[in-house]
């Protein structure tokens, strides 16, 4: 694992390929409310980039947003929801060409009820991955280098979980259904940011 960090931006030179693995660190759990402090990514190279956000919101991050705009390029997550949710809010980016591996284990590993990131490495990939600094603090100037390797975890792994869960939503024929639901991901973040998570317009 390797880890370059930036700060801001990203390099304007930066290639990270077609498809790149994203998450995002904030200060909640509440895209609407919680400042949005780090984004990593990855191409799946074993390499990741931090992106630290400035905290001013007056320095904005052309590069990233440049390739976040890209449609031909397609964003790796796991859950998804969130995080296109609070990166809609902090920049105003509707994500499109989106995979989420939360939502394609769900639709695959229906004899499991854990589709957590670690119960996907740990299962999938052998791999055991911590969480222990999940609830740290990321408003901080300057992160420790465990938060780094944590935050670097989170994204390392989706391009390989991806491979897998390909082979299962086809062999299981529900792959135009995934793709489906990945296209309702940007909408279900609109509706969380104006009426919340709770706020479910399929109900009754």
């Amino acid at each position: 694992m390797k880890i370059q960090f930036h700060k801001n931006d990203l390099p304007a030179d930066l290639d990270l390929g077609k498809i790149v693995a994203i998450d995002t660190e904030t200060m909640g759990l509440k895209p609407a409310r919680d400042r949005l402090c780090l984004v990593q990514l990855s191409a799946g190279d074993g390499v990741c980039h931090l992106v630290q956000i400035d905290s001013t919101g007056e320095v904005y991050p052309e590069n990233m947003i440049a390739l976040l705009n890209d449609d031909s390029v397609q964003k790796l997550f796991h859950y998804a929801r969130f995080d296109v949710a609070v990166l809609l809010h902090t920049f105003g980016v509707s994500l499109a060409n989106i995979y989420c591996t939360k939502i394609a284990s769900k639709l695959v590993r229906t004899y499991t009820d854990k589709h957590g990131l670690k119960e996907l490495c740990k299962e999938l990939l052998s791999v055991e991955i911590s969480k222990q600094e999940q609830s740290s603090y990321w408003g901080a100037d300057e992160l420790t280098e465990e938060q780094k390797k944590y935050a670097a975890t989170d994204v390392l792994y989706l391009h390989k979980l991806k491979d897998i869960l390909d082979e299962r939503l086809e062999k299981e024929g529900r792959t135009e259904l995934a793709q489906e639901c990945f296209s309702f991901i940007l909408t279900r973040a609109y509706l969380d940011l104006l009426a919340g998570e709770e706020f479910d317009i399929f109900s009754h």
